[in-house]
Parts: C-alpha cells; sequence; structure tokens
C-alpha cells in the first residue's frame, strides 16, 4: 500500500528526525503489530514512563507540553486529570473522524502506524481509569474501517491491551467530528453537537468522565509515554513543543502529510513539499475554519503564539497554497456554502447566519455586490463568533474575515468592476459539494 493510495497525495522526503512517521518512513508500508513492537518495543504500561526516572503518564505530559492536535491545543495533561478526578469510570474516545475536507493527516497516520494510535489510547485509558476506548471513524471510509478493525483483531490475539477497544462507523459532516457530537451519537443520538455545559471531560458518554484525542495526540502520547518529556521536548519551540502533522495541498509540487517541528516557518513547510509551483498570493492556514494570510506573512513561525496576532492558528493541520491565477474571493465563497450547507441547524447563527454570509460573499464574489452589500457581510461576519451552539460559525466568520482581509484590492476590484477572470476558472481547493447531510445517525 503507497501513501497515494491512503490519502490520495504523495509523500514528501523524509524530515531530518521523523517522529511520528519513522516506522513508514523506514519501511514504507503500514505497520503490523509486531511491526510495531519490533520498532518501539512492548508498551511501557508496566515500566517506567521514559528513560530517566518514574513519572505518572499526566505529570510526563505536563511536562512535555503536549498539547491536542486536533484543532483547539488544549493541554492535554489538564484534559487527563479532570477526567481522572471524576466520580465513575470514565471512558476514552479517539477521534479519528477528521471531517476537514483539506485534511488527511489523522487518516494518513491511522493507516500507517495504526498501533501507535491504538496503543496511546490504551495508556491515556489506563491513566484516568477508564475499561472502554471507543474509536470513532467515518463510515465512508469502509477500506479503513476494515483495516483497523484487523488491527483491532490482532490487538485481542496478543492480548496486548488491559482495556476493551470498540471500533464505530459514523455519519460523515463537517460537524459530526466536534467533541459533543461524538459523545451525542455513541449514546444513541444523532452526530451533532450538544452544546452548553457539562463538558464532557465531566459528563460525557454514558454521563460518565470522557476523554476524547484525535488521533495524532494520541500517537503523541505513545511516544512520550515511551521516551519521556525531554525528548519530546527536542523538537519544537520552548513554548510549544513537539512536532505536528500537517496536510500541504493546493499550488505545490509534492501535495501531502508532512511531519514538521513546531515553529518551523511557513515557507519552510512549502518548500518541503516541494516549493510553489505558481507565485503565490496566499495561503489557507488551519483548514476551512481557519484564516487566510497573504504571501507578506509567509514567513510567520507555525505557531499559535506567532500566528494567533493574524487571527490564524495551526488548527487542523492544514495548509493550502492559492496561486495568483485563482480568484480568493470565488474559493472562499465555495467554502462558506460548503460550511453552510452543513451547520448542525440547531440554532440561530448556524439556520440562519451562515446561509446569509455565504449568500453575501457568493454576490460579492461574483461581481454582484455594492458597497451596501459588503457593510452588510462585514456587520453580519462579526455577528457570529461566540453565539452558536457550537464553534462552527465562529470558524466560517474567521474565515471569511480572514479572506475579506487578505483579497482586500480584490474586494474593491470585484466591488469596481465586476468579477475578475480568475473568479470563472476552475477552482483550485477541492472543496466538497455544498449539499446537508443525508443522515446525523
Amino acid at each position: 500500500m503507497t501513501s497515494a493510495t491512503i490519502t490520495g497525495f504523495r509523500l514528501p522526503p523524509a524530515p531530518d528526525a521523523p517522529r511520528l512517521l519513522a516506522g513508514w518512513y523506514a519501511t514504507g508500508r503500514p505497520a503490523s503489530l509486531s511491526d510495531h513492537l519490533r520498532h518501539y518495543g512492548p508498551s511501557p504500561v508496566s515500566r517506567t514512563i521514559g528513560t530517566r526516572a518514574a513519572m505518572p503518564l499526566p505529570d510526563a505530559l505536563e511536562t512535555a507540553g503536549l498539547t491536542g492536535r486536533g484543532g483547539a491545543g488544549f493541554p492535554t495533561a489538564r484534559k487527563l486529570r479532570t477526567v481522572a478526578d471524576g466520580r465513575r469510570r470514565a471512558v476514552v474516545v479517539v477521534n479519528a473522524m477528521e471531517s476537514e475536507p483539506a485534511s488527511r493527516k489523522d487518516e494518513f497516520l491511522l493507516a500507517v502506524a495504526p498501533h501507535l494510535v491504538l496503543g496511546g489510547a490504551v495508556l491515556a485509558a489506563l491513566a484516568v481509569g477508564a475499561d472502554t476506548v471507543h474509536v470513532c471513524l467515518p463510515r465512508t471510509r469502509s477500506a479503513q474501517y476494515q483495516q483497523l478493525s484487523a488491527a483491532l483483531a490482532e490487538r485481542r490475539r496478543a492480548r496486548v491491551d488491559a482495556v476493551r477497544l470498540r471500533l464505530h462507523g459514523l455519519p460523515h459532516t463537517y460537524v459530526s467530528s466536534e467533541s459533543t457530537s461524538l459523545v451525542r451519537w455513541l449514546d444513541g443520538g444523532p452526530a451533532r453537537p450538544r452544546g452548553g455545559p457539562p463538558r464532557i471531560e465531566e459528563r460525557g458518554i454514558d454521563r460518565r468522565p470522557t476523554l476524547l484525542h484525535n488521533a495524532e495526540t494520541l500517537a503523541h502520547v505513545a511516544l512520550v509515554a515511551r521516551y519521556g518529556p525531554a525528548w519530546f521536548r527536542q523538537a519544537g519551540t520552548t513554548e510549544e513543543p513537539g512536532t505536528a502533522l500537517l496536510t500541504v495541498s493546493g499550488a505545490v509540487g509534492v501535495p501531502g502529510v508532512l511531519e514538521v517541528p513546531l515553529g518551523t516557518p511557513l515557507t519552510t513547510v512549502l518548500d518541503l513539499a516541494g516549493g510553489p509551483t505558481e507565485p503565490l498570493q496566499a495561503v489557507l492556514t488551519g483548514g476551512f475554519a481557519g484564516a487566510w494570510l497573504g504571501a507578506a506573512r509567509l514567513h510567520t513561525p507555525l505557531s499559535r503564539r506567532d500566528l494567533a496576532p493574524l487571527g490564524a492558528s495551526p488548527g487542523a493541520g492544514v495548509l493550502v497554497a492559492l496561486p495568483h491565477s485563482a480568484c480568493g474571493l470565488a474559493e472562499t465563497a465555495r467554502i462558506l456554502a460548503y460550511l453552510a450547507a452543513h451547520s448542525a441547524r440547531q440554532c440561530g447563527p448556524c439556520h440562519f447566519g451562515l446561509p446569509a454570509v455565504a449568500a453575501d460573499f457568493a454576490a460579492l464574489a461574483a461581481g454582484r455586490a455594492d458597497r451596501v452589500l459588503l457593510d452588510r457581510l462585514r456587520r453580519r461576519t462579526a455577528l457570529l463568533p461566540d453565539r452558536g451552539a457550537c464553534r462552527h460559525p465562529d470558524g466560517a466568520a474567521r474565515l471569511a474575515a480572514s479572506a475579506l482581509d487578505a483579497f482586500a484590492d480584490d474586494v474593491t476590484r470585484h466591488l469596481d468592476d465586476g468579477a475578475c477572470p480568475a473568479a470563472h476558472r476552475p477552482p483550485r481547493l477541492a472543496v466538497p459539494p455544498a449539499t446537508p447531510p443525508e443522515t446525523w445517525r
């Protein structure tokens, strides 16, 4: 099996010191359980965390500075401690839904190193006192479902796990990967965000404390448990240590999944992906709920600290390079239409606000807008954040606002002269059809 059959991308050349993808670069094939044990050794459950001194897993993760790689960047150790302190037996969930259309990192990681992810989930379960790990995949990925089923069967035959692992196939919508969506579905409801307190760490599945992490985060947990916090901190920055997986696409020579240290300049990441194939006008950071950064900002390091002042973040680990030959407004309009169609329709900002913003942006991209519409679009965009039952409207608003800033010259031209020629060219971003989900169950 090659990377192309797994992700639709080619894998760029190996970085200097791959971590999560080390086994893949060493063998060029997905790791079986025997491959995994040969490369990493047995699980550190019964021995010391790290190589120098005994340390409980939450303490090791706190010292390592590991944060979630699913988008929010929440401290991993803090989640573990909250769940472990609950009064009822905990539950662990592996979020492998990866509903972000521009991302393939978790899908790729699970395809080539499934036992690194599953082993990290088991370690987390033991640390919080859980007896069950739920692994959640989109049911549309039937091949990966079969592959993970085989991996779980390997683990059962080898008796390597002290907890039960269960695999689930869920509806694949944009918001079905939201943490409360997974909890709600596993409790027998629709895969829609629940919204509001309590947090799932306090009351999640079956009202039990629930630890939910995405696949990449749990793979990092497995490595910290084996090699210790000091090893983890050898990559990245002091404030944001470690590596991260990125899906790099668009106008680059080798689109694919990369593992890079946090703090790597965006230009370096693009060069690792084969470099730009055309002059770039912007890069989409973080995914469809992320932000556009103009070409002048591409020397910014890939870190939350450096991207935050620009209204951006690493988000779901996505970089999409947009060339000058494309229309950023038209590309953004298509993304906003998709986000509006995939809202949960449970609150006003999703049910009314997102379609209104998407319609206004489509008019701007098509050259059918005036200053009144632009003012209305800015006003509507500013009203969306912090008002929804989940963070879905916030991401759409961030994307729209960043596009109006990054493509400000195009906005003026579209208002004064109508749509630019690039707006009528074939799309450059792979955006799924803007059709509402067929089912939430």
